[in-house]
Protein backbone atom coordinates (compact mmCIF):
# COMPACT_ATOMS: atom_id res chain seq x y z
CA UNK A 1 0.00 0.00 0.00
CA UNK A 2 1.29 3.54 -0.71
CA UNK A 3 2.54 5.85 2.02
CA UNK A 4 3.12 9.57 2.25
CA UNK A 5 5.68 11.14 4.59
CA UNK A 6 4.17 14.13 6.40
CA UNK A 7 6.07 15.84 9.22
CA UNK A 8 7.88 12.68 10.24
CA UNK A 9 4.90 10.36 9.95
CA UNK A 10 4.39 7.79 7.21
CA UNK A 11 0.68 7.97 6.38
CA UNK A 12 -0.74 4.84 4.77
CA UNK A 13 -3.53 5.37 2.26
CA UNK A 14 -5.51 3.75 -0.55
CA UNK A 15 -6.25 5.50 -3.84
CA UNK A 16 -8.63 3.48 -5.99
CA UNK A 17 -9.36 4.75 -9.49
CA UNK A 18 -11.97 3.08 -11.69
CA UNK A 19 -11.20 2.22 -15.29
CA UNK A 20 -14.40 3.98 -16.30
CA UNK A 21 -16.34 6.57 -14.35
CA UNK A 22 -16.09 10.14 -13.27
CA UNK A 23 -17.29 12.49 -10.60
CA UNK A 24 -15.66 14.29 -7.74
CA UNK A 25 -13.33 12.00 -5.73
CA UNK A 26 -14.63 10.64 -2.43
CA UNK A 27 -12.31 10.95 0.57
CA UNK A 28 -13.14 8.82 3.63
CA UNK A 29 -11.78 9.79 7.06
CA UNK A 30 -12.15 7.35 9.94
CA UNK A 31 -12.67 8.10 13.62
CA UNK A 32 -10.87 7.79 16.95
CA UNK A 33 -8.90 4.54 17.45
CA UNK A 34 -10.18 3.19 14.10
CA UNK A 35 -8.46 2.77 10.73
CA UNK A 36 -9.24 3.08 7.03
CA UNK A 37 -10.85 -0.38 6.91
CA UNK A 38 -13.83 0.95 8.83
CA UNK A 39 -14.98 2.04 5.35
CA UNK A 40 -14.56 -1.33 3.57
CA UNK A 41 -18.22 -1.65 2.61
CA UNK A 42 -18.53 1.91 1.35
CA UNK A 43 -15.26 1.79 -0.60
CA UNK A 44 -16.19 -1.52 -2.25
CA UNK A 45 -19.46 0.02 -3.39
CA UNK A 46 -18.19 3.33 -4.75
CA UNK A 47 -14.79 2.35 -6.15
CA UNK A 48 -16.40 0.81 -9.22
CA UNK A 49 -17.23 4.20 -10.72
CA UNK A 50 -15.66 6.88 -8.52
CA UNK A 51 -12.14 7.66 -7.43
CA UNK A 52 -12.00 6.75 -3.73
CA UNK A 53 -9.32 7.73 -1.23
CA UNK A 54 -9.02 6.66 2.40
CA UNK A 55 -6.15 6.85 4.86
CA UNK A 56 -5.03 5.71 8.27
CA UNK A 57 -4.74 8.85 10.33
CA UNK A 58 -1.46 9.61 12.08
CA UNK A 59 -0.85 7.06 14.84
CA UNK A 60 -3.71 4.81 13.68
CA UNK A 61 -3.77 1.56 11.73
CA UNK A 62 -0.73 1.18 9.51
CA UNK A 63 0.31 4.83 9.72
CA UNK A 64 3.20 5.88 11.89
CA UNK A 65 3.69 8.97 13.96
CA UNK A 66 2.43 10.29 17.25
CA UNK A 67 2.60 13.62 19.00
CA UNK A 68 -0.55 14.92 17.32
CA UNK A 69 -2.43 17.21 19.70
CA UNK A 70 -5.41 18.69 17.87
CA UNK A 71 -8.08 17.98 15.31
CA UNK A 72 -6.57 20.79 13.22
CA UNK A 73 -3.27 18.90 12.98
CA UNK A 74 -5.04 15.82 11.66
CA UNK A 75 -6.85 18.03 9.14
CA UNK A 76 -3.46 19.27 7.97
CA UNK A 77 -2.41 15.66 7.30
CA UNK A 78 -5.52 15.06 5.19
CA UNK A 79 -4.89 18.25 3.22
CA UNK A 80 -1.30 17.17 2.63
CA UNK A 81 -2.57 13.91 1.14
CA UNK A 82 -5.00 15.78 -1.11
CA UNK A 83 -2.15 17.99 -2.31
CA UNK A 84 0.06 14.96 -2.92
CA UNK A 85 -2.68 13.29 -5.00
CA UNK A 86 -3.41 16.58 -6.81
CA UNK A 87 -7.05 16.58 -5.72
CA UNK A 88 -8.39 20.12 -5.79
CA UNK A 89 -11.96 19.36 -4.67
CA UNK A 90 -13.51 16.30 -3.07
CA UNK A 91 -16.50 14.92 -1.25
CA UNK A 92 -15.33 14.61 2.35
CA UNK A 93 -16.90 11.76 4.33
CA UNK A 94 -15.96 11.61 8.00
CA UNK A 95 -17.02 9.31 10.83
CA UNK A 96 -17.06 10.64 14.41
CA UNK A 97 -13.65 12.31 14.90
CA UNK A 98 -13.24 12.05 11.14
CA UNK A 99 -16.32 14.24 10.81
CA UNK A 100 -14.68 16.80 13.07
CA UNK A 101 -11.66 16.74 10.77
CA UNK A 102 -13.94 17.13 7.73
CA UNK A 103 -15.72 20.12 9.26
CA UNK A 104 -12.38 21.72 10.07
CA UNK A 105 -11.29 21.40 6.43
CA UNK A 106 -14.64 22.72 5.19
CA UNK A 107 -14.20 25.79 7.39
CA UNK A 108 -10.52 26.49 6.75
CA UNK A 109 -10.34 25.42 3.08
CA UNK A 110 -13.89 25.68 1.68
CA UNK A 111 -12.55 25.66 -1.87
CA UNK A 112 -11.41 22.04 -1.38
CA UNK A 113 -14.83 20.63 -0.42
CA UNK A 114 -17.61 19.92 -2.92
CA UNK A 115 -19.95 18.15 -0.50
CA UNK A 116 -19.75 16.96 3.09
CA UNK A 117 -20.96 13.76 4.74
CA UNK A 118 -20.87 13.59 8.55
CA UNK A 119 -21.43 10.15 10.04
CA UNK A 120 -22.12 10.07 13.79
CA UNK A 121 -20.33 13.38 14.18
CA UNK A 122 -21.03 16.72 15.83
CA UNK A 123 -19.60 20.22 16.06
CA UNK A 124 -19.13 20.21 19.82
CA UNK A 125 -19.18 17.55 22.52
CA UNK A 126 -21.59 18.68 25.22
CA UNK A 127 -22.09 16.97 28.56
CA UNK A 128 -24.12 17.49 31.68
CA UNK A 129 -21.99 18.22 34.73
CA UNK A 130 -22.47 14.67 36.00
CA UNK A 131 -21.59 12.98 32.71
CA UNK A 132 -18.65 15.29 32.19
CA UNK A 133 -17.28 14.27 35.58
CA UNK A 134 -17.83 10.60 34.75
CA UNK A 135 -15.98 10.98 31.43
CA UNK A 136 -13.08 12.74 33.16
CA UNK A 137 -12.82 10.04 35.82
CA UNK A 138 -12.88 7.31 33.15
CA UNK A 139 -9.49 8.49 31.89
CA UNK A 140 -7.98 7.30 35.17
CA UNK A 141 -8.95 3.68 34.46
CA UNK A 142 -6.34 1.21 33.14
CA UNK A 143 -5.79 1.86 29.45
CA UNK A 144 -7.29 -1.34 28.06
CA UNK A 145 -10.32 -1.00 30.32
CA UNK A 146 -10.76 2.63 29.21
CA UNK A 147 -10.68 1.60 25.53
CA UNK A 148 -12.94 -1.41 26.04
CA UNK A 149 -15.57 0.62 27.86
CA UNK A 150 -15.64 3.30 25.17
CA UNK A 151 -15.84 0.87 22.25
CA UNK A 152 -18.45 -1.29 23.99
CA UNK A 153 -20.63 1.80 24.45
CA UNK A 154 -20.20 2.71 20.80
CA UNK A 155 -22.24 -0.25 19.55
CA UNK A 156 -26.00 -0.46 19.81
CA UNK A 157 -27.48 -2.94 22.32
CA UNK A 158 -27.65 -6.44 20.87
CA UNK A 159 -24.60 -6.09 18.60
CA UNK A 160 -22.74 -9.42 18.10
CA UNK A 161 -20.25 -9.90 20.92
CA UNK A 162 -17.53 -11.26 18.65
CA UNK A 163 -17.74 -8.16 16.45
CA UNK A 164 -17.51 -5.83 19.43
CA UNK A 165 -14.56 -7.78 20.85
CA UNK A 166 -12.71 -7.52 17.54
CA UNK A 167 -13.08 -3.75 17.43
CA UNK A 168 -12.03 -3.45 21.07
CA UNK A 169 -8.87 -5.42 20.26
CA UNK A 170 -8.10 -3.30 17.20
CA UNK A 171 -8.69 -0.05 19.08
CA UNK A 172 -6.41 -1.12 21.94
CA UNK A 173 -3.60 -1.53 19.40
CA UNK A 174 -3.62 2.24 18.87
CA UNK A 175 -0.78 3.81 20.91
CA UNK A 176 -1.88 5.02 24.33
CA UNK A 177 -0.48 8.52 23.70
CA UNK A 178 -2.55 8.86 20.53
CA UNK A 179 -5.72 7.51 22.15
CA UNK A 180 -5.59 9.71 25.24
CA UNK A 181 -4.39 12.88 23.52
CA UNK A 182 -7.05 12.73 20.82
CA UNK A 183 -9.71 11.90 23.38
CA UNK A 184 -8.89 15.25 24.92
CA UNK A 185 -8.78 16.91 21.49
CA UNK A 186 -12.30 15.73 20.71
CA UNK A 187 -13.60 17.01 24.02
CA UNK A 188 -12.01 20.39 23.28
CA UNK A 189 -13.31 20.55 19.70
CA UNK A 190 -15.90 23.28 19.16
CA UNK A 191 -17.02 24.72 15.82
CA UNK A 192 -20.71 24.84 16.72
CA UNK A 193 -20.88 28.62 16.37
CA UNK A 194 -19.19 28.47 12.96
CA UNK A 195 -20.95 25.64 11.13
CA UNK A 196 -23.31 28.12 9.52
CA UNK A 197 -20.31 29.21 7.45
CA UNK A 198 -20.21 25.81 5.72
CA UNK A 199 -21.96 26.48 2.43
CA UNK A 200 -21.81 23.10 0.72
CA UNK A 201 -24.51 20.42 0.58
CA UNK A 202 -24.14 18.33 3.71
CA UNK A 203 -25.51 14.94 4.70
CA UNK A 204 -25.67 14.10 8.40
CA UNK A 205 -26.20 10.41 9.10
CA UNK A 206 -26.54 9.37 12.73
CA UNK A 207 -27.33 6.28 14.76
CA UNK A 208 -30.47 6.62 16.85
CA UNK A 209 -28.84 4.68 19.71
CA UNK A 210 -25.57 6.63 19.67
CA UNK A 211 -24.71 7.43 23.28
CA UNK A 212 -21.15 8.53 22.51
CA UNK A 213 -22.31 11.52 20.48
CA UNK A 214 -26.08 11.63 21.06
CA UNK A 215 -28.39 12.26 18.13
CA UNK A 216 -29.86 15.32 19.87
CA UNK A 217 -26.50 17.05 19.67
CA UNK A 218 -26.33 16.36 15.94
CA UNK A 219 -29.83 17.77 15.43
CA UNK A 220 -28.84 20.90 17.33
CA UNK A 221 -25.94 21.33 14.92
CA UNK A 222 -28.06 20.56 11.85
CA UNK A 223 -30.22 23.61 12.53
CA UNK A 224 -27.22 25.84 11.92
CA UNK A 225 -26.26 24.31 8.57
CA UNK A 226 -27.65 26.25 5.60
CA UNK A 227 -27.91 23.16 3.39
CA UNK A 228 -28.19 19.95 5.38
CA UNK A 229 -29.98 16.65 4.89
CA UNK A 230 -30.46 14.49 8.00
CA UNK A 231 -30.81 10.71 8.04
CA UNK A 232 -31.25 8.74 11.28
CA UNK A 233 -30.61 4.99 11.25
CA UNK A 234 -31.46 2.33 13.83
CA UNK A 235 -27.87 1.80 15.02
CA UNK A 236 -25.30 3.00 17.52
CA UNK A 237 -22.15 5.06 17.03
CA UNK A 238 -20.42 2.62 14.66
CA UNK A 239 -22.68 3.06 11.65
CA UNK A 240 -20.10 2.11 8.98
CA UNK A 241 -19.92 -1.43 10.38
CA UNK A 242 -23.23 -1.76 12.26
CA UNK A 243 -25.45 -0.88 9.30
CA UNK A 244 -23.08 -0.71 6.32
CA UNK A 245 -25.72 -1.21 3.61
CA UNK A 246 -27.98 1.51 4.98
CA UNK A 247 -25.12 3.98 5.36
CA UNK A 248 -23.80 3.26 1.87
CA UNK A 249 -27.28 3.68 0.44
CA UNK A 250 -27.76 7.01 2.20
CA UNK A 251 -24.47 8.33 0.83
CA UNK A 252 -25.24 7.07 -2.68
CA UNK A 253 -28.65 8.74 -2.64
CA UNK A 254 -27.13 11.99 -1.41
CA UNK A 255 -24.55 12.00 -4.18
CA UNK A 256 -27.00 11.29 -6.98
CA UNK A 257 -30.38 12.45 -5.68
CA UNK A 258 -32.44 15.00 -7.62
CA UNK A 259 -31.93 17.69 -4.96
CA UNK A 260 -28.26 17.88 -5.88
Amino acid sequence: MPQLEVDGAALTYDDERPRDGDGTPLVFVHGWTADRHRWDHQVAHFAGNRRVIRLDLRGHGESGGAGVRTIEELATDVLALLDHLKIERCVLIGHSMGGMIAQTIALTHPDRVDRLVLVNSIGKMAYSRGRGLLMAVSTLAPFKLFVAANIQRAFAPGSPREVVREYIRASADTPREVVMTLYGAMRAFDVLDRVGEIRVPTLMVHGYHDIQLPVGQMLRMAKAYPDAVVRIIDAGHELPVEKPEELTGAIAHFLTGPAY
